[in-house]
């Protein structure tokens, strides 16, 4: 399984966990909109072309987007609403300056803005559901993890320490407030050994924590039931190249199993998102070796196929797999 963590210009192959999006009528349809470059509700099919930087996204509800934007060696993909319009807006964050760089699909000005330093990683999403995405990095140092969040609301800062260096950023909705929760995966000490979420409900400010997946499974989190809440998913590559990629994915509705085989290990780069608009997260691959997107809808549980993108490309849906 192939998974570029966001920053396209090193095409480094990692292993590391995120999360998606979910809650509330409002915000289940704006966290959503981090793949929706239209505004019509669903996920839209993109991929960033690292040899000449252009964004390539194919409309759900028709057309095309092609737009120039970044710097393959020093950016990372950082897709969100940061300006609150219903529509993804195409932005990248710079690590050797800090600096966040997007385009406002609103009115199609460009807008910067400095936060975070070299070695952060940016963890954009929506703390305070306002409905629009806020600039975030996660700093790693003296064996912590620190947040900074920088609020969209009034442009005020804050921080707070959570999760041990070693862990992996994994932000989502897991209480169903309408504000993404500060969480990670913690792996155990060896690749086989099990792994543990811990997340600090924003809406009670306490700790839950979850053993799931193991310390090498990839970290697939969306709202797969539709409850408005994220569930905690993880991907896990077969034992051969050829071999199926496996979803264990456990439904926040009533803690239970869904297991699914879905995808081919050596090739494929997991892109979960809401293609068929239904409000759930569909599991998806986008493979590599022929750039063709591969869904399997939660809407009818069906499977569909589309071509978008080429050999080498970054499927901008697997910006939040970690």
């Amino acid at each position: 399984m192939k998974n570029i963590f966001i920053k396209s210009g090193k095409i480094g192959l990692i292993f590391a966990f995120a999360a998606f999006l979910t809650i509330s009528a409002f915000a289940q349809t704006t966290l959503r909109k981090a793949l929706d470059f239209d505004g019509d509700g669903k996920a839209d099919f993109s991929v960033f072309r690292p040899d000449n930087n252009v964004w390539y996204i194919s409309k759900s509800n028709g057309g095309f987007l092609f737009q120039q934007f970044g710097d393959t060696v020093n950016d990372y993909q950082t897709p969100g609403d940061y300006d609150g319009d219903g529509k993804s807006d195409i932005a990248v964050w710079r690590e050797t300056d800090g600096n966040w760089y997007r385009i406002n699909s609103l009115d199609n000005t460009f807008t910067g803005v400095s936060f975070g330093t070299l070695g952060d990683e940016p963890v954009a999403r929506d703390y305070d559901n306002d409905g629009k995405t806020d600039v975030a990095v996660v700093r790693r140092s003296n064996n912590v993890m620190t947040w900074y969040v920088m609020r969209s609301t009034d442009n005020s800062f804050y921080g707070g320490q959570f999760g041990a260096a070693s862990d992996y950023t994994a932000p989502g909705d897991y209480d169903g407030d309408g504000r993404f929760d500060f969480a990670v995966q913690r792996p155990g000490a060896n690749p086989g050994d099990q792994a543990t979420f811990f997340v600090l409900q924003s809406n009670t400010n306490t700790l839950l924590s979850i053993p799931w997946g193991v310390s090498n499974d990839v970290v697939v989190p969306g709202d797969y039931d539709g409850d408005l809440k994220t569930d905690i998913a993880v991907v896990r590559e077969g034992a051969t190249e050829n071999s199926a990629l496996t979803w264990y994915i456990r439904r926040s509705t009533d803690g239970g199993l869904k297991a699914v085989s879905f995808g081919a290990t050596l090739t494929d780069y997991t892109v979960q998102g809401d293609y068929d608009g239904d409000g759930k997260t569909d599991i998806a691959v986008w493979r590599d070796t022929n750039g063709t997107y591969y869904i399997l809808r939660s809407s009818d549980n069906d499977f569909s196929g589309a071509a978008w993108g080429q050999l080498n490309d970054f499927p901008i849906a697997s910006y939040d797999t970690h």
